[in-house]
């Protein structure tokens, strides 16, 4: 089982991420790691943090002269704003003076501060904010590049691109990038956007936003592209794919929506213009020779993949941290008060994309090892290739 599990506070000495699962001897570099990193810290709206931490990957365990070894993958991950934070989260008892720097107690809305307050009794926000600050994500997007790394050993392709931020809709390019450049194209744009135009008004509304101490969210679109027909499983609710990766967006910092395909809008429409019709195609072997003349289901049909493009939407709240506080308490006396104001950005929607790759890229790898199994890559390449021999020797029946 492929699995990856996070560790660490956003202001304390580092992050640590391990993947357990990955097979052995797939080619592995810190450079690897550490471009999907600077990706997730891009995007015209971020805030000052971008400009302190410069985040690059140390592997502890599971890398040797340049490849898997099969072990756990334990990577480190620095805070460089730690030596600024170290009196704040030092973890040692604070004698004669129990009370911190930077105490919160006056909790925001839309965060989880309070929630978090009260289910693990914290007189103290920060014990509960530190962890679910969207810094985590960074760890997520480490584990994440290790899995796009190894899918492209298969052909497997994740990539996105922001489809609204703000109120603006990007219009969709008549020709769509191919998915292994679609990454290329989209990062060349401060908001991660395909539409220059739109781009243009997203810049405007993130101003006029941070000058009113608001924030803004918006809507990223995810393509993994290359995935073969039966990954996922329609047996079992919690093996089904679409629902697998609906979950691991949706555990993103933010997010509140998630959409496959059509998404909402297969409820308004019939069904004649919601499913996708079925041509032979002897040359799709990856999707058992055949082909879909639409895919309007987003690459995934009763839980299973189809070997169309998966296509998913994540969609992200405005950041709950605003420069312009909003209406709380404060929770040593109960009255009313003004939310605490953490350092923050206006929005974050460029960077969830990239997060929402990462996670995509998990959910897929485990369900493509749970399909073919192996413990090497060598495995892994011949029981997928027979599986592909299998798909284009199959005869009607």
């Amino acid at each position: 089982m492929l699995r990856f599990t996070t560790a660490g506070e956003s202001h304390g000495p580092a992050l640590v991420s391990i993947l357990e699962g990955m097979v052995a001897g797939l080619p592995l570099v810190a450079a690897d790691v550490d471009v999907e990193l600077a990706r997730r810290q891009q995007g015209y709206g971020r805030g000052r943090r971008m400009k302190i931490e410069s985040d690059r990957v140390e592997f502890l365990s599971g890398v040797r002269a340049g490849e898997t070894i099969g072990s756990p993958i334990a990577m480190l991950l620095q805070n460089r704003d730690w030596k600024n934070w170290q009196e704040i989260m030092d973890p040692a008892p604070r004698e004669g003076d129990p009370e911190r720097k930077r105490a919160v107690t006056r909790p925001r809305p839309g965060h989880v501060d309070l929630s978090g307050m009260l289910k693990y009794d914290r007189d103290d926000a920060r014990d509960v904010l530190e962890r679910a600050s969207a810094r985590e994500t960074t760890a997520r997007v480490a584990a994440g590049a290790i899995c796009k790394r190894f899918l492209r050993e298969f052909g497997i392709t994740v990539a996105s691109h922001v489809v609204h931020l703000g109120g603006v809709d990007a219009r969709r390019p008549d020709k769509m990038p191919p998915t292994a450049e679609l990454n290329a194209v989209a990062d060349a744009s401060q908001l991660r956007t395909l539409d220059r135009d739109a781009e243009q008004k997203m810049i405007a509304r993130i101003d006029a936003a941070k000058a009113e101490g608001d924030t803004l969210g918006g809507i990223a679109e995810i393509i993994c592209d290359g995935a073969p027909v039966g990954l996922g499983s329609h047996v079992a609710w919690d093996r089904k794919l679409d629902g697998r990766l609906a979950a691991a967006l949706m555990s993103i910092p933010a997010v509140k929506a998630v959409e496959i395909g059509l998404g909402v809008e297969c409820a308004r429409r019939k069904g004649s213009d919601v499913h996708d019709e079925i041509d032979p195609d002897e040359t799709n072997v990856r999707a058992g020779r055949v082909r879909r003349r639409s895919n309007r289901a987003g690459g995934m049909e009763g839980g299973i993949s189809n070997a169309e493009q998966i296509v998913l939407r994540a969609a992200m709240k405005p950041i709950s941290t605003l420069m312009r506080p909003l209406g709380t308490i404060e929770m040593k006396t109960r009255d009313p008060a003004q939310a605490v104001a953490e350092r923050s950005d206006v929005t974050a929607v460029p960077a969830m994309g990239v997060i929402a790759e990462g996670m995509t890229a998990f959910v897929v790898a485990q369900a493509f090892l749970e399909k073919f199994g192996g413990d090497s890559l060598t495995e892994t390449r011949r029981n997928y290739e027979n599986y592909i021999s299998s798909l284009s020797e199959r005869q009607g029946r």
